[in-house]
């Protein structure tokens, strides 16, 4: 039987969808597509009906891509408010081999949350820092070890119920089932992870339409997030109060014209205009190029200071990603804002070769 995996990125201003199949332990996308979203903002459903309107375009359009119907999907769900613990649970290795299977990895993850997850909170993920076999040995894998006891020590991700079971009941209204959800952030270290930094302690940075994501992994594992509420819109409402333009013409000039960095921006290049008051404006590259770094930098440097505020530890890696580092040239603003310390995490696997595509790929 094949295995098909679909996962769905609920992003304010794009829905991203990733469908990819599970060949000898790799995997091979099949289908990628973005549609425009409306009800969402800030990551945060705020109109049900149009929510479950754009889903209804988007799974479609991958449906007509693939020519199969989806009946489950993986989503993620947002790091607002989101909450991290620590929690340890043991279990009896109960089969006659007392040899350790999933099903004693399992009970053993559920311990560690009995009795840690409040009534207003949804579990998320259960991260597993380390076993222990027979409250002594400590393993990173204990399938297949012989043991009485399994005992685990994890840190457990929440967010508030209401903010999970807004996204799920959209999704039930068309009749696809939720498998799985996942922190975007999660999915974004999935894309870039090795053997290299799940020894170290890194922050992954995530620019989208109207929120910036900026998490803290300790050795793979997250520790701690804050979403702040500034993103790529915050550019477009820049460009159109300078020009007195409409939204949509901002957006226009950002995506076609503007580069991240004014070093090489040209004041030859142009594109015409017709603002709010009828005049036809001639803007250039490097003035509008201006208005977007004054932006990036601002966005860049919260980001910064956010990562001081969420961990004391220093840190061996940032990774910067999302749809708004797809601006050329963004890698002059991650060097001036944080010198050689911080790369672009660029996504490269065929089909989904835009890091938009980051948190749904991961």
């Amino acid at each position: 039987m094949r295995k098909i995996i679909a996962s769905i990125d609920l992003g304010s201003s794009t829905i991203k969808i990733v469908v990819a199949e599970v060949l000898k332990n790799k995997l091979h996308v099949l289908a990628s597509s973005d549609t425009h979203s409306k009800g969402i903002k800030n990551g945060l459903v705020i109109n049900e009906t149009d929510v479950v309107k754009s889903l209804h375009e988007g799974i479609k359009k991958i449906e007509d891509m693939l020519g199969l119907k989806l009946n489950k999907v993986i989503v993620n769900v947002p790091e607002t408010d989101a909450e991290f613990c620590l929690g340890e649970g043991i279990t009896t290795v109960t089969n006659e081999e007392k040899m350790v299977d999933g099903k004693d990895i399992v009970r053993a993850l559920q311990a560690s949350v009995y009795n840690k997850v409040p009534q207003t909170e949804e579990l998320v993920s259960i991260l597993p820092l380390e076993f222990m076999i027979n409250e002594e040995e400590v393993v990173s894998d204990p399938k297949k070890l012989t043991a009485n006891k399994l005992s685990v020590k994890t840190v457990i991700a929440t967010a508030p119920k209401i903010n999970v079971h807004n996204i799920i009941k959209c999704f039930e209204k068309l009749g696809i089932e939720v498998i799985d959800i996942t922190f975007g952030s999660i999915g974004d270290y999935a894309v870039f992870e090795d053997e290299e930094l799940n020894q170290k302690i890194g922050a992954i940075i995530n620019l989208g339409e109207d929120t910036t994501t900026v998490s803290i992994f300790n050795k793979g594992i997250i520790t701690n997030t804050e979403v702040i509420s500034i993103g790529g819109a915050n550019i477009d409402n820049d460009i159109s109060f300078i020009y007195k333009i409409t939204k949509l013409d901002a957006r226009r000039l950002k995506e076609n014209l503007a580069l991240a960095h004014r070093r090489y921006a040209d004041a030859s290049e142009t594109e015409e205009v017709c603002n709010k008051l009828g005049e036809n404006l001639k803007i250039n590259q490097y003035e509008v190029t201006e208005i977007v770094m004054s932006r990036l930098l601002e966005i860049m440097n919260l980001a910064k200071k956010q990562i001081n505020l969420l961990t004391k530890k220093e840190i061996s890696y940032i990774i910067i990603t999302g749809g708004l580092t797809e601006f050329t040239d963004f890698s002059l603003i991650i060097e001036e804002t944080f010198g050689k310390n911080a790369i672009l995490g660029v996504i490269k696997d065929l089909g989904v070769r835009n890091n938009k595509y980051s948190t749904a790929l991961g």
